[in-house]
């Protein structure tokens, strides 16, 4: 039987992502049955204003200090209220640019924010409120993608794997192959078609951080949130001793599935560093840690695909390709949309929430068995749980 599962009716599906760079949103339409994709619509990206991702950061800061136990933060529930208007915006303008309608779009995936994630705790964390954008878009709405996986034993991440595998079985051109997804936090999805397309084999984990420390530090040195075409790591000299004292985290040994927070590593390392100095060390590190995580294949891939904000950096990209054996390269040489995936998946597994089928499987998250998850909101109504009853 098909680890996806068996084709059904394609639904129109628009997927919302706002991940752990906190540069905006990314909003996706999709015609799938949560099984194979049929064809993609149209994307984009709602940037945020400086005020909306101070906003954001403020409530990542304070979600530092809760747990499970405290009462929310009156600050959170107020971005949460307004990170939900945030993405209803993003669907209106994503409707007006195709000139569809609420009735044209079966359902919206909607991840929300990460405000923390603590699976050795149990306890992952994501910010939007599913039915106050289903009121706002008049859409139905899937969101809360992560609590069943947990509760199933799993890491609650990532949940993108069984997306890339419907999009590689459409666009295959290798038997093996990698997706490695640079975004606030780095993760890889091996997918092999050795039994073939219908039947991948599927191993996903988060590889270390990504572009969050290098954001991180740019910001502070430059006044700006990225380094804008790896022209300051580019100018600067990687100082191998603090690649390898991050390196010597036991993360990078302990065996998959595994997951990051995107606070785990933080920039302490290079402080005293210059600015140059500085940006191509923690460069390097994320190249050393996507280096490392191929001791955790149960085979070597034959190409590596590039997805993720990461891609767009001509040095963190040019230095992967160096330490490759083979071909390194951004996933639209298949014909996909980097900036999209994302959004994409949660669109994809709003479809399969629907359906019943598994979000995540043991060999992506480590959950007990293939696990179905989200939770279902209508316009009309206040939510119905665990995907399908309608």
């Amino acid at each position: 039987m098909s680890v996806l599962g068996k084709s059904g009716e394609i639904k129109c599906a628009i997927g919302l992502m706002s991940g752990t760079s906190m540069d905006g949103i990314d909003a996706a339409m999709i015609y799938t049955d949560g099984v194979k994709v049929e064809r993609l619509g149209p994307s984009l990206t709602l940037p945020y204003t400086p005020a909306m991702r101070d906003q954001v950061k403020k409530g990542l800061s304070l979600a530092t200090s809760c747990s499970h136990n405290t009462p929310v933060p009156e600050d959170i529930r107020q971005l949460e209220q307004d990170l939900t208007d945030w993405h209803a915006d993003a669907v209106d303008e994503l409707l007006a640019v195709t000139g569809h309608t609420a009735a044209d779009v079966d359902v919206i995936g909607f991840h929300g924010q990460t405000l923390t994630h603590r699976p050795d705790r149990h306890w992952t964390w994501q910010i939007g409120d599913g039915g106050r954008l289903a009121g706002r878009t008049g859409i139905k709405v899937v969101n809360d993608f992560r609590t069943a996986d947990v509760a199933a034993g799993g890491e609650g991440a990532p949940l993108v794997p069984l997306y890339h595998a419907a999009l590689l079985g459409r666009a295959r051109r290798h038997e093996v192959v990698a997706v490695l997804n640079i975004g606030g936090v780095a993760n890889v999805t091996w997918v092999s078609f050795k039994n073939g397309a219908d039947d991948p084999e599927i191993v996903a984990f988060d590889t270390g951080p990504g572009n969050a420390m290098l954001d991180d530090w740019a910001e502070i040195h430059t006044g700006k949130p990225v380094d804008i075409d790896g022209n300051l790591a580019a100018r600067g000299l990687n100082h191998e001793e603090v690649v390898m004292g991050l390196m010597a985290s036991p993360y990078f040994d302990e065996k998959p599935p595994k997951t990051l927070d995107r606070d785990d590593f933080n920039i302490q390392a290079v402080r005293g560093l210059s600015a140059e100095d500085g940006a191509a060390t923690l460069t390097n590190f994320v190249v050393e840690s996507v280096i490392s995580a191929q001791s955790h294949f149960p085979t070597p891939p034959d190409a590596w695909y590039v997805t993720g904000g990461g891609r767009h950096n001509p040095t963190l990209m040019r230095r992967l390709r160096r330490r490759m054996p083979v071909l390194v390269d951004p996933i639209e040489v298949l014909g996909l949309r980097g900036d999209a995936i994302e959004a994409e998946a949660f669109a994809f597994l709003a479809v399969r929430s629907l359906r019943g089928l598994p979000l995540s499987l043991p060999s992506t998250t480590g959950c007990s068995e293939p696990t179905t998850g989200g939770v279902l909101h209508k316009p009309s109504s206040r939510r119905a749980r665990w995907g399908g009853k309608t």
